[in-house]
């Protein structure tokens, strides 16, 4: 995206010498690939595939203004990073204490649930490809612990690395899968126009497909990640812009790729998927009987592939943000980027307490029915995370904390809006729409 700072100085442009610039170069990207892969899990393209075959290709206009909209929050991430040389929930910590209480009860709810849905996400295609080996809920516990091993043992630089693997399966099954069903080029250009269908509800779906395009906690995960690359000032600054063009081009190759899928595989043969996961294991069904075993499994390869880099991206991102959290609630006066660059957070046992919450107490949900209140408050958190995010982000980058040169333009300032919006009206839809009489 471009420079949304509206400013021309160059990097570091302060009095005395600043941290010298470093050339934009495609050998410096990573974690925006890390973000890319996870945050496109199974619920973004089960959301997509729906899209498509429900309306063609009539939303494909909102898919890549989805795209556009987190490029914005991810940059203002990094840009804060960057520029204070502060985390995140530094940043958050300074607005308030009402951060904090947000953060650490959406982290101990949102992280219990989330555990859950991530392991049974990456058993469905395993139990799919090997249906005699074992149990859905004992291939959930593997993906869990193979998650935990693996995030617990190694640091980010080989975390990157397997994520970066993992992104180019996916993206060579979703190109190949688009190329596949022979999209029509017409009307997918057609769908590049802001059109909205003429159906009930339309508008809401409409937003909820913008909002959904591979939007988390990952992207407020993002800085983290930065960090942890090893890019600690605003001499990075051209670097994380470039990386992050790179993760939600990437992001936008599997939707695009998805929504075609959908368009010409399922709507022109008014095929319906079910909700959830599973649509996607009926996906590979459907592939297996019109395309052959191999496109069928293929298919779940790459289905594995999204599923389980959300797994291990949010094992890795999200137990970040909770150690920095308890750094700062334990007394240190700033949480560094330092700190992240230098590992430290990675080896410390807040990092791996919250691993541990991530995959031990959720399994008990792989075996039982979902606690019924915990899953109202889960989507409602869940729910209020993005405006959160967005609206705070605002904030911070239009005030003194950051410095003048890095805070927000006019571009930058419209685009946070929007998403805060965006977000802010999703989020009323969704608690809206649970089911409050029978939580009491």
């Amino acid at each position: 995206m471009a420079d949304t700072t509206g400013n021309t100085q160059d990097l570091g442009a302060k009095d005395g010498p600043g941290p010298q610039p470093r050339r934009s170069s495609w050998r410096y990207i990573g974690p925006g690939i890390v973000v890319a892969a996870t945050g496109v899990g199974a619920g973004d393209l089960v959301a997509t595939l729906i899209a498509g075959s429900n309306f063609g290709y009539t939303l494909l206009w909102a898919a890549v203004v989805g795209c556009l909209v987190k490029i914005s929050l991810a940059e203002a991430c990094g840009r804060w990073h960057l520029s204070t040389g502060r985390t995140l929930f530094d940043g958050w910590a300074s607005l308030g204490s009402w951060t904090t209480w947000f953060f650490a009860v959406y982290a101990v709810i949102w992280g219990f649930v989330y555990g859950a849905a991530a392991m049974s996400s990456s058993a469905l295609p395993l139990q799919a490809l090997f249906p005699s080996v074992m149990d859905l809920e004992y291939w959930g516990i593997a993906c869990g612990l193979v998650g935990l091993v693996f995030v617990w043992f190694n640091k980010y630089a080989v975390f990157e690395k397997v994520m970066t693997v993992l992104v180019g399966v996916m993206f060579v099954v979703t190109v190949y899968l688009a190329f596949r069903v022979t999209p029509n080029l017409g009307d997918a250009f057609a769908g590049l126009l802001p059109v909205v269908p003429d159906e009930k509800d339309s508008i809401l779906n409409t937003l909820g497909l913008i909002g959904g395009v591979g939007g988390t906690i990952t992207l407020a995960a993002y800085g983290y990640w930065v960090n942890a690359k090893g890019w600690t000032n605003s001499g990075w600054m051209k670097v994380m812009r470039l990386d992050n063009r790179v993760a939600y081009l990437t992001t936008g190759v599997f939707v695009v790729a998805m929504l075609f899928v959908g368009a010409e595989l399922l709507h022109s043969a008014n095929i319906a998927l079910s909700g959830g996961d599973q649509g996607l294991v009926q996906l590979g069904d459907i592939l297996d009987d019109r395309y052959g075993t191999t496109t069928g499994t293929l298919f779940l390869v790459g289905f594995f592939a999204a599923s389980f880099t959300s797994l291990i991206g949010v094992w890795h991102g999200v137990s970040l943000m909770f150690a920095d959290f308890l750094a700062r609630r334990r007394g240190e006066r700033q949480a560094r980027a330092d700190e992240l660059a230098s590992g430290r957070r990675e080896r410390s046992w807040t990092f791996r307490a919250y691993l541990l919450w991530l995959t031990f107490p959720p399994m008990i949900l792989l075996f039982q029915d979902e606690p019924f209140r915990l899953i109202i408050i889960y989507g409602v958190l869940g729910a209020a995370f993005m405006p959160f995010l967005a609206l705070t982000l605002l904030w911070l980058l239009n005030s003194s904390r950051t410095p003048r040169e890095w805070r927000n333009g006019h571009l930058s300032n419209g685009m946070l809006a929007a998403a805060g919006l965006l977000f802010l009206v999703l989020a009323v839809k969704q608690i809206w729409e649970q089911p409050w009489s029978e939580f009491f």
